[in-house]
């Protein structure tokens, strides 16, 4: 390991960390923020707001994500994080302007667009940078970045919560918090060199595309990754993997300060200080995955790696919303919910896309999994704030919507086995 590789990771983890704010703000802010922009009939259906503006952030990311992984494979790794930094980071912060709940899902979709294309970006950095023998523990390193980034929004929305500096609208602060990394795209201009295995693939490829049709230009990287059978069959049995983790995490995980602020009422506790802690607990089971997910996937290999996670995710999730007893023993729960969930969840794309796909078409593919999931799964919130209502509660619609964790124990038996493998060229 050289400098060099210390610094494009740290450089990609960056990107990671406000990731994971953005998206963890969104989860803890919305209550505090619908309750000041909701009209009073609106304010009649929070659940039903909650799930849209949640939803309407995973539209964003997923057609930003897309975009974002083509453009990845044509522009470069480098110049599109930093361009996706700058532009998530910038409408981030106009978020805190929002007047009314129109205003704030029209800023949460651009947001999400601009945010989308950083997942890609990194992971296609790092692995392609990374000697194989470290590239799964680097790649867990780097989506500890996102696990990181939530936490931090945790501690931010902790300190908001606890002090009120502006009362009611507090929550504006958030986003004026996660409108700084905009000043990150000075360091990463500078920390980051462009991966050298994608010059070479593009070179290749234009070469390629030459000796067939007598010009130079590229193959739609698109519909490359459709091409070919085996890739094809790879990209629709990992899309599904991923929606299963993507409606996993924000239909059911995105209910639990709510559901944690139910069982500190019935307790007796005060209200607001519970659900801090929860986020606080279950974001440090996320970033303890993240950083064993590449030694553990390394161990056991990846589809047990999977198969361990999708189990994991559904037993702790039952748990979660089936629990009626004590608030100490449950933020236990939630910190192993936080690891399978969250954690184990995501990391496993981090890990393991990159190596089902060649260099030339690898951040497009990866794009292309992680945001076709959430393009279909951008439904799924506000389809669980309808079933809070309709089913009486959050616990129901949180077990209705888990089931989607089967579809993890059973569609990595299909998937080639990569551990110990080098990238392919």
């Amino acid at each position: 390991m050289t400098p060099r590789h210390w610094r494009i990771l740290w450089g990609s983890y960056l990107g990671w960390i406000f990731d994971g704010f953005e998206a963890f703000a969104l989860v803890v802010a919305l209550p505090s923020a619908l309750r000041t922009l909701l009209t009073p009939e609106q304010a009649q259906t929070p659940a039903f707001y909650a799930g849209t503006a949640i939803g309407i952030t995973l539209l964003g990311w997923g057609i930003g994500g897309l975009l974002g992984g083509v453009l990845c494979d044509y522009i470069g790794r480098k110049r599109m994080m930093m361009l996706s930094v700058f532009f998530y980071a910038l409408f981030t912060g106009l978020t805190c302007f929002s007047t009314s709940f129109a205003m704030l899902a029209f800023m949460r979709f651009i947001t999400g667009i601009a945010i989308g294309s950083e997942w890609s970006t990194g992971i296609a950095l790092v692995s392609e940078t990374w000697p194989d023998r470290a590239r799964p523990k680097g790649c867990g390193f780097l989506h500890s970045g996102f696990g990181g980034g939530a936490l931090l929004a945790s501690a931010v929305w902790f300190l908001l919560a606890t002090y009120q500096p502006l009362g009611t609208e507090s929550w504006r602060l958030i986003f004026v918090a996660g409108a700084l990394p905009a000043f990150c795209v000075l360091y990463l201009r500078r920390a980051l060199d462009e991966s050298e295995k994608w010059v070479a693939a593009v070179k290749a490829q234009k070469l390629a595309a030459a000796g067939r049709d007598g010009e130079g230009g590229r193959p739609f990287t698109l519909t490359e990754i459709f091409r070919d059978p085996e890739s094809r069959r790879r990209v629709f049995l990992t899309t599904g993997l991923a929606f299963a983790t993507t409606v996993g995490w924000w239909a059911v995980s995105s209910w639990m300060p709510a559901y944690t602020e139910q069982l500190a009422k019935a307790a007796g506790e005060p209200a607001g200080v519970w659900a801090p802690r929860m986020s606080l607990v279950y974001n440090v089971g996320a970033v303890f995955a993240y950083m064993a997910s590449g030694f553990i996937a390394d161990a056991i290999g990846r589809r047990p790696y999977m198969l361990l996670t999708f189990a994991g995710s559904l037993v702790l999730s039952i748990l979660t919303y089936t629990w009626q007893g004590d608030l100490v023993t449950f933020m236990v729960i939630a910190f192993f919910n936080g690891i399978f969930t969250l954690g184990f969840g995501f990391s496993w794309m981090a890990i393991y896309l990159v190596e089902l796909f060649p260099t030339a078409v690898r951040a497009t593919a990866a794009g292309f999994i992680f945001n076709a999931a959430r393009l279909v799964a951008w439904v799924f919130p506000i389809i669980a704030g309808a079933l809070v209502a309709s089913l009486g509660g959050l616990s129901s619609a949180a077990l209705t919507m888990a089931s989607v964790f089967v579809l993890g124990l059973i569609l990595p038996w299909f998937m080639p086995e990569t551990a110990g493998k080098p990238l392919p060229d």
